[in-house]
Formats: C-alpha cells, sequence, structure tokens
C-alpha cells in the first residue's frame, strides 16, 4: 500500500502520464474530441507496427469483440477438456478468435469462434510450466541454468517454449530431464539476443529519476485511499527510493516487489494532479478506461521514455524470465519493441484497457533497443496482480 513517507519504487519515468504535468494541455480538449483525436493515432499507430491496412483493422476489433464476449463462456464450456484462447492472424491478414480443446473439437463449436483440438489442456501445460519453476527455485547452483532465458506456455502451440541461448542446448536438455514432464510438451526456441535484461538506463537529463539506481518510465496514476501515486516496474527501485519528475522531488517507492515479482508504487506530493491518461509522445493521450485483460494475439501498445509510443501483439502469458538477479514469475511477452529506460512504463490497448508496466526483453548485441529486431522479444509484469496485491485504484480517464 502508499504511505506518506516510505513509498513504491518507481522505474523509468516515460511519462505515462500519471502525474501529467505535461498532460494539462490535455485537459483543455473535451472528452469527444479527445477520444476521437486518440482513436485515430492508435489506429495509425497499430497499422504502422503491425502491418495493418484500414479493412483489417476493423476486422481486428470484430474479433477483438468476440474474443472478449465468448472467452469466459468458453472456457466454462470445456471444462477440464480447455486448451486455452487466442486471437490469431491468417495468410490474409485477417483475424479469427480461436478456442483448443482436448475433446472434439467439432462437438465444442459455434459459430463465430473457431474450435481446434490439442493433445494438452492449458492446466497440464500450466503445471508443467510450475515444475519448471520449482527446479530453478530449488537449484541452489545458479549458474547451471545460465544460457536459460526464459520458459513459458505456448496456447496456439500447446507447447511449453523454453528460450535458450546458442551454445547452450545440453543445459537446457538437463533442465528437462530433471523434471517429470512429457517431452512432448517441450519446445526449444534459440535466442540470438543477449540475456534478458531490465531496461534500466543510468543517464541523466530523464523526466523520471529513481535517485542513485536510473531512469525509468511511469506506468499508471493511482490511488490508494486519498494518496495519490503511480504504478511502474519494481526493478526500478526499492522502498524509500526518492522519486523526482522534471527535476522536481516529488515523492518516494512506497511498495515493491523484485524480483520474484516486477511491480511497484511511488507516491507524490497531494498537490500534484493526476491524469488517466498515456502518452502517445505526439502530443496525444490514450485515455485509461480500465484493466480487462486482452487474449492472446491481441494488439496491444505501450509508452516509454526511450522509444515513444509502440505496438505489437501478445504473444504469451506466465511467462518466467530468468533476470541474472532472480527470476520474474508470471510475465506477458510481447512484439512491442522497447529499450533501456523504457522500464515502468504504461502497456495499453486501443480501447482504453490497461494491460501493465514494461518489465525487461532481449536485446541485439551492443544495442540499447530491440526495435531494430525482426521479431522483439519484450515482457510486461500485468496490472491487475499490482492493483490487488497493495489494494490501488487506477485513475480513469
Amino acid at each position: 500500500m502508499f504511505r506518506p513517507h516510505n513509498t513504491l519504487p518507481v522505474r523509468h519515468t516515460a511519462i505515462a502520464l500519471s502525474l501529467a504535468i505535461a498532460a494539462s494541455a490535455a485537459c483543455n480538449v473535451s472528452a469527444a474530441e479527445r477520444e476521437s483525436v486518440l482513436s485515430n493515432v492508435v489506429a495509425h499507430a497499430m497499422k504502422r507496427d503491425l502491418g495493418l491496412n484500414d479493412a483489417q483493422l476493423a476486422q481486428y476489433y470484430n474479433a477483438e469483440r468476440i474474443a472478449y464476449v465468448n472467452e469466459a463462456r468458453m472456457t466454462k464450456q470445456l471444462g477440464d477438456r480447455f486448451a486455452g484462447s487466442w486471437l490469431e492472424r491468417g495468410a490474409d491478414g485477417n483475424y479469427r478468435y480461436v478456442v483448443a480443446s482436448t475433446g472434439s473439437a467439432k462437438a465444442a463449436s459455434t459459430g463465430e469462434v473457431e474450435v481446434r483440438q490439442h493433445r494438452y489442456s492449458l492446466r497440464q501445460l500450466q503445471d508443467a510450466a510450475a515444475e519448471l519453476d520449482a527446479i530453478q527455485a530449488g537449484t541452489k547452483q545458479k549458474n547451471r541454468l545460465a544460457g536459460i532465458h526464459a520458459w513459458a506456455v505456448d496456447v496456439p502451440n500447446n507447447k511449453v517454449v523454453v528460450t535458450v541461448a546458442s551454445g547452450h542446448t545440453l543445459r537446457a536438455v538437463d533442465f528437462i530431464a530433471a523434471s517429470n514432464i512429457d517431452t512432448g510438451m517441450i519446445r526449444f526456441e534459440m535466442s540470438p539476443f543477449e540475456a534478458p535484461t531490465p531496461f534500466l538506463n543510468v543517464g541523466g537529463g530523464l523526466e523520471y529519476v529513481a535517485h542513485g539506481l536510473g531512469t525509468c518510465s511511469i506506468g499508471f496514476s493511482a490511488t490508494y485511499g486519498a494518496i495519490k501515486g503511480f504504478i511502474t516496474a519494481g526493478h526500478c527501485g526499492g522502498i524509500g527510493t526518492p522519486v523526482s519528475i522534471s527535476g522536481v522531488n516529488v515523492g518516494s517507492v512506497a511498495v515493491q516487489a523484485y524480483p520474484g515479482n516486477d511491480m511497484a508504487a511511488a507516491t507524490v506530493r497531494s498537490t500534484d494532479t493526476l491524469y488517466g491518461l498515456v502518452t502517445r509522445y505526439n502530443g496525444t493521450y490514450q485515455r485509461v478506461l480500465g484493466s480487462a485483460v486482452a487474449p492472446i494475439g491481441a494488439a496491444v501498445c505501450r509508452s516509454g521514455r526511450t522509444t515513444g509510443w509502440r505496438c505489437g501483439s501478445i504473444v504469451s502469458y506466465n511467462n518466467t524470465t530468468n533476470y541474472g538477479n532472480g527470476p520474474v514469475y508470471g510475465l506477458t511477452r510481447s512484439t512491442a519493441c522497447a529499450g533501456r529506460g523504457d522500464s515502468g512504463g504504461s502497456w495499453i490497448t486501443g480501447a482504453g484497457q490497461a494491460q501493465g508496466v514494461t518489465s525487461g526483453g532481449q536485446l541485439p548485441s551492443g544495442s540499447n533497443t530491440n526495435c531494430g529486431a525482426l521479431t522483439p522479444v519484450t515482457w510486461f509484469q500485468p496490472i491487475n496482480p499490482i492493483l490487488s496485491r497493495w489494494g490501488l485504484s487506477l485513475v480513469l480517464g
């Protein structure tokens, strides 16, 4: 929870415009006018980063609507046979909502939903990933896991994917051999990138500084009762770390969880104004309207001080990322690019649903961002576990 003098950890303040000191101009525009502008800008970013045309973008939103409407119903209907669901883009560029079942796909089929048959249920895959977490936690010599970057359930392909650095395949094989997992569940993904790293930038002249640690980005404005603050990444600073924005000391990190999780919140002054907005770094802002979880395959955009406003797709949930100072569990993987200094920044859908805050990613050797990678690997800490853990409330726009 927030405490007036002992606050949460804040990371690179990529102005998710929680404290929108620079966002006051947006408040001079009516809600209707702002919503129209924001929708156009979101559409532009999604078309730019996802390669969509106008027709495909409209069709994507229809598929997203189908997913939100049907996910809970299909999960309940299939029960133990449920093997996950996702949004899938076909060769023609159009999207469809797909649900997988370990039973008969034909028996579960329904009009707007495509049902496919999978070998393993989602629960079986999740249990396998949890077993790998337990093996990692119980390994005393962590260097034995060097080169094993991350693991997570790949729902569309019905596998547990283990990301491995070049030259470390035998270590990954030993890692799996130490478990009781059916090897048919496992797929090794060879990574050309450096080991996963939190996106911390220790440079000067940035708008949000965690004193003594570096710069981060603000995720979302939040409150704890009457106490004002913002949500960010846990690796941006420990409890009590002073936080400044635009050179002004505004508060400190009040609560933090890292490693294990990558979440934190920091307090600001009672005189600071909080806005439920996320900057797009072009003079416009995305309104924060809630925190409904987007499905796998959904489009998502992020904001951060280093790389600005970028969009991509959700690849998988509940990733375990093997950072050098300890693993972080429960992260979401996306193809939206990011870089050092973007840590703590906002992830949000085009419909204004907050998804999380930037944790880290894999960078090409010698690079400060992964925006030049063919398929960027970036992880974010989901927002809802942060809200529930400390009883925080999002500030809505």
